[in-house]
């Protein structure tokens, strides 16, 4: 309903237009005088030029937008650089095309690029005058007037005219003024402005260049911008590769993208299409014989729809636009719109083997939990393993879209239930592929609550370039990336720091320590507490060095080293060398209690190897504009944190995890690893209550680290003997560098790590010898001692 001040307003508009048109109606007849007595050739001649000198006054004034009354119109300077939303591209540092990022996925083509059954197909269907015209078809215009008039609406728009709206949108962004909100003015105003526009560009544009721009900036349709992604989206092909039928497909798409989709009406399609090979056939493009023979060829699609960050590697690419919005914001520059390319340090190959290795163990680790009922937390189960009820409503209730609904209906009533039960068809991810299938939204809760997630990034030491990311298990029902975005308690990973800070302070790895009880009285908030950690079995094993105590990670002597150089020292360290989450300044730290995510962790763990330099990890070397120009140019820095002789130091004990007895990497003897003339080292973490599972590998020329765990913390494994990261996360770590050794274009990952480069003044060389019944019991026993 329209109220009292808005009718008053309308009204005053009403009153206003008025006005206008009578002085204008006044003016015209003070101005156009023919003499009554003139020769009727005379009347003739002076009313045509009256007319004609109107109609350009008309259109003057729509053009320049007189009084603000037509809306505004392009300028010339956007005539000749029109501004398209472009698709992005991603590549690798091995020049392979990693995605795309883009609003509207177009990428241009350019006229040597179109075949040329395709340009006539456009054609015989669009404006078959295309030729003979400069941007405006009269006859194809009085035919439409006509037609419409005998009640049989068609259109009769020039190529050159549908280019005008789909470039500069005169029905929307340019056609606001007082007269666009008068019934039937504004369509009279928008056409002109087409026309006007489309001289423009025929003064501006060859007719082969209006034909590229046209076919460039045409919708067809699932998410397909342009020719060139069409091809793509449609035929998995290249523009220049379509055969007469797949062009005259395409054409035929354009006059309603939705009615005739080949994907969704291939009946509407298939139709279509035949009716744009009678065109060609009508207007002397093919030939009759061969038009009948087109028209009986079925669709034959090869449909591959993208969504805005399409590619394979989806959390790689989400994880780019991530990383470039600050500089987005900096600059001005949109890397969804304007065609950019953006190189990165990915390497395809080690992206590969990431993905494979992440699939394949979490896919077996799934089927572990899945049949474990036994050994396994779930928060919706009691201890005997009845279920609860009204936990998955509950969670519903925290959904949005779902909580107004619960909320307003109460979650116990009836019709909460009966909506929340009924089942419904719906594709749904397994491991075996997606599947279709008929739950209820309670169904899909408990569907996809089980499903354990997992992190992969990978490193170069030396620059901080990443070379492999895995955000999770698949990015179409999972978008949380566990790589960046995520955070979680590291566990014994964290150890390295307190190590690392204890060499700076004068300690050394032969050094020993007494595997004990602890107890640390210290204040929380002020609040006096107590914590008193142990060791995973709640055993001691007496005097070690630290280098067994950190290849078997024993939290007794980690905690006690704490105290010695103080906790706080532990945070300085870690924060120095790459953690930037916030760590609580308490005794716990030091056995990972603060959340970080693992991008972070494993940068960390890149200063261990290369020295003892630190900087922040790289993802983007250089992105290129459309015109070829550089516009970004990485320059990392890297900084000195650690002494090279702590940072040797450091590298020796993650080696000394493959020596000691009982370490607890000592689980990559499982893959084939160790004939590649490579050196391994690595630590393991997990959080209490085996909630979350960690897996750092380092050697010289990569690190590479894993997490595993599910996004609910309360569900988890019972048992450290499945449940640890020496279980979890050391196998993704495994098969991946186990891929990549064997690839013999990988190389230059068959590395030793190299002989200090500096006097070492302490001792690094002891080795731990137990007795042989004692040493195989802890190499038995090392998963309970994480």
């Amino acid at each position: 309903m329209i109220d009292k001040s808005q009718r008053n307003i309308l009204g005053r508009f009403r009153e206003l237009i008025l006005r206008w048109f009578y002085a204008f109606k006044y003016l015209v007849k003070s101005w156009i005088r023919i003499p009554r007595d003139a020769p009727f050739w005379m009347k003739g001649m002076l009313l045509t030029i009256y007319i004609f000198a109107f109609f350009l006054t008309f259109l003057l004034a729509v053009d320049v937008n007189l009084f603000w009354l037509f809306g505004g119109s392009p300028k010339i300077k956007e005539i000749k650089n029109p501004e398209i939303n472009l698709t992005s591209e991603i590549y690798s540092a091995d020049e392979k095309m990693l995605g795309t990022l883009f609003v509207e996925n177009r990428t241009p083509v350019e006229y040597k690029d179109l075949p040329q059954n395709l340009v006539d197909a456009l054609i015989a269907t669009e404006d078959v005058r295309f030729y003979q015209h400069h941007g405006i078809d009269l006859k194809a215009t009085f035919a439409a007037v006509w037609s419409t008039m005998q009640g049989d609406k068609r259109g009769g728009s020039t190529i050159t005219q549908q280019l005008v709206k789909n470039l500069f949108k005169t029905r929307a962004d340019y056609s606001t003024g007082l007269l666009g909100y008068v019934p039937g003015v504004s369509t009279l105003i928008s056409k002109t402005k087409e026309w006007i526009n489309a001289l423009k560009i025929e003064l501006y544009y060859s007719k082969e260049e209006i034909l590229t721009m046209y076919l460039n900036t045409v919708d067809f349709g699932s998410h397909a911008f342009g020719i060139n992604s069409a091809a793509s989206t449609f035929f998995n092909c290249a523009t220049i590769q379509l055969n007469t039928q797949q062009s005259a497909l395409l054409v035929g798409v354009l006059k309603a993208p939705s009615y005739y989709s080949p994907v969704s009406r291939p009946e509407n399609a298939l139709n279509r299409r035949n009716q744009v090979l009678q065109q060609m056939v009508k207007y002397g493009y093919i030939s009759g014989s061969a038009g009948d023979s087109l028209q009986s060829f079925p669709l034959e699609l090869k449909y591959r729809r993208k969504g805005k960050a399409s590619g394979d590697a989806s959390y790689l690419r989400e994880a780019i636009a991530r990383s470039l919005q600050k500089w987005s914001k900096e600059t001005g520059h949109d890397i969804w719109t304007e065609g950019l390319k953006i190189y990165t340090t990915i390497d395809s190959r080690l992206q590969k083997y990431a993905e494979e290795a992440v699939a394949e163990h979490i896919k077996r680790l799934q089927q572990i939990f899945n049949s474990s009922s036994g050994n396994v937390v779930v928060p919706w189960k009691d201890e005997k393993g009845v279920e609860l009820p009204g936990y998955f409503i509950k969670l519903a209730s925290d959904i949005p879209g779902y909580s107004s609904f619960i909320k307003k209906n109460g979650a116990e009533s009836d019709t909460v239930k009966q909506f929340l039960n009924s089942k419904r068809k719906m594709k749904v991810f397994t491991w075996n592929g997606e599947r279709d299938t008929v739950l209820s939204v309670l169904d899909s809760l408990k569907h996809y609550k089980r499903y354990f997630q997992s992190g992969f990034v990978a490193i170069d030491p030396l620059n901080g370039n990443v070379k492999a990311w895995v955000g999770g298990i698949n990015h179409n029902y999972f978008k949380y990336d566990h790589v960046n975005q995520s955070k979680r308690q590291p566990g014994s990973l964290f150890k390295a720091f307190v190590y690392s800070a204890a060499f700076d302070n004068g300690f050394g790895p032969c050094d020993e320590m007494t595997d004990q009880p602890v107890s640390i009285k210290y204040m929380e908030k002020g609040v006096e507490k107590v914590w008193e950690p142990h060791n995973v079995d709640r055993s001691h094993s007496g005097s070690m060095t630290l280098k067994h105590a950190f290849a078997r990670s024993v939290n007794s002597i980690a905690v006690q080293l704490s105290q010695k150089i103080g906790w706080q020292k532990v945070i300085q360290y870690a924060q120095m060398m790459g953690i930037r989450s916030h760590l609580d300044s308490v005794p716990a730290v030091c056995l990972g209690s603060s959340d970080v995510n693992l991008l972070e962790i494993v940068n960390a763990y890149c200063t261990f190897v290369n020295g003892g330099f630190t900087g922040d990890p790289v993802l983007v070397t250089k992105i290129v504009d459309k015109n070829g120009t550089v516009i970004y140019e990485q320059d990392a820095k890297r900084n000195k944190v650690l002494s090279d002789e702590t940072a040797f130091l450091m590298s020796v004990l993650l080696r000394s995890g493959l020596t000691e007895p009982g370490g607890t990497p000592q689980g990559l003897f499982e893959y084939d690893l160790f004939r590649f003339n490579t050196d391994f080292g690595g630590k393991t973490g997990t959080s209490s209550d085996y909630t979350d599972g960690w897996f750092i590998g380092v050697t010289p020329g990569l690190v590479g680290g894993c997490w595993v765990g599910n996004d609910d913390r309360s569900i988890h494994f019972k048992s450290s003997h499945i449940g640890e990261g020496l279980r979890t996360a050391l196998p993704v770590y495994g098969k991946f560098m186990e891929k990549v050794l064997k690839d013999e274009s990988l190389k230059q990952y068959r590395q030793k790590f190299p002989k200090p480069s500096v006097k070492i003044d302490r001792n690094y060389s002891c080795h731990t010898v137990l007795p042989k019944a004692d040493s195989l019991e802890l190499v038995s026993d090392s998963t309970a001692l994480e």
